[in-house]
């Protein structure tokens, strides 16, 4: 398991940085639309659509995707501020910062598939489309973005296996602990003030007293997409959202973080080219 999960891992990370650096922009828009398309089809199934609603939902989520991308502009290397976006971030923000800490408190069930439906429309549109718009920005903006998020998993999964002893949510996810999340949030903290700094962006005290801040809040929001999709699983009962990729299951499984991430980065990457 330890070796397919590697060679996977391998696989996935020279592909994505091949795509991130190589495709034009409307490739990237279309390979973005691919993931949130794939995603949908392995929430479908675990929101309870049968197997013909499911392919149905992933091609229409796909699509529109696709199209708002593209009414947004982001199928054009020029476009820099596509303030279109604002709505579907802010949706998405709200989502992941008011809904879903109650949502797991709760452990509320989805009542049926429509509502599933319009919940897995705000967990993988919005991301998608991020997904676009950073990389239009810079590759490796983009890159910086998912970096942090890894980190916070590595650093996460490493605390919590040396230190872990208070249990983080033992009735969704078991395996983390408090011990865990503070790792991530050590580390997070330590990736930003490195690449800020090596981009010199941070020189005053006032700077980082911000920057601290928000990498904290950008850890706190990549817990809370794991857990979410942990709190899914453990409801659907299924132990993966899919099995596309060998040692990792789906590729909700491998974005799960990102979907709570990356439309709050987006959102406030526009607030700043105001």
């Amino acid at each position: 398991m330890l070796k397919a999960r590697v060679i996977t891992a391998l696989f996935l990370l020279a592909g994505l940085l091949a795509a991130l650096f190589l495709l034009p922009a409307p490739a990237w828009l279309a390979f973005a639309s691919l993931i949130c398309a794939i995603g949908s089809a392995e929430w479908a199934t675990m929101a309870g659509f049968s197997p013909v609603s499911r392919k149905i939902y992933a091609l229409l989520v796909g699509a529109l995707c696709f199209a708002a991308g593209g009414v947004a502009g982001l199928h054009r290397p020029d476009t820099v501020a596509p303030f279109g976006l604002v709505p579907v971030y802010a949706l998405s923000a709200a989502f992941w910062i008011l809904c879903v800490p109650l949502w797991l408190r709760a452990k509320w069930r989805l009542p049926s598939p429509a509502a599933g439906a319009l919940v897995g429309l705000v967990l993988l549109l919005p991301p998608a489309l991020a997904i676009a718009h950073l990389r239009l920005l810079s590759p490796w903006l983009l890159l910086g973005v998912m970096a942090a998020v890894w980190v916070a998993d590595i650093a996460a999964y490493f605390t919590g296996r040396a230190f872990g002893r208070r249990k983080l949510a033992p009735g969704i996810s078991p395996g983390k602990s408090w011990e865990g999340a503070y790792g991530a949030v050590a580390g997070v903290v330590i990736y930003g003030l490195v690449v800020v700094a090596s981009v010199g962006q941070v020189g005053a005290a006032v700077s980082q007293l911000v920057l601290v801040p928000a990498l904290v809040a950008f850890t706190a929001l990549s817990i809370i997409g794991d857990l979410f999709e942990s709190l899914v699983k453990r409801q659907a009962g299924v132990k993966d959202s899919g099995s596309l990729l060998p040692g990792h299951g789906g590729v909700l499984d491998r974005i799960d973080s990102l979907t709570s991430t990356l439309p709050v980065a987006g959102l406030l990457l526009l607030w700043m080219a105001r």
